[in-house]
């Protein structure tokens, strides 16, 4: 039997980690953590909306060579999109 693979499972797992460590040690990744679950979201939806960003952070950061900024990837009081 086939099995369709959704996602990828080691991607998923440093994703995990990575917001994982990032919420106790990065004060602009809590806040926007703790807006999303204000939001509705549950706990893995606003992880993996977190892990998100920081992908696209990342890819930012490598098309334009320049270093991360958590000032610029997560700005203060952003309003949430539902």
């Amino acid at each position: 039997m086939l099995q369709r693979k959704i996602k990828n499972q080691c991607l998923a797992a440093v994703g995990y980690l990575w917001t994982f460590a990032a919420l106790r040690l990065l004060t602009g990744a809590r806040a926007h953590y703790d807006r999303r679950r204000v939001a509705g979201d549950r706990h893995t939806a606003a992880q993996r909306h977190l892990f998100n960003r920081f992908l696209g952070c990342l890819y930012y950061c490598l098309q334009t060579g320049q270093c991360y900024a958590e000032d610029q990837a997560f700005p203060a009081a952003q309003p949430i999109a539902a």
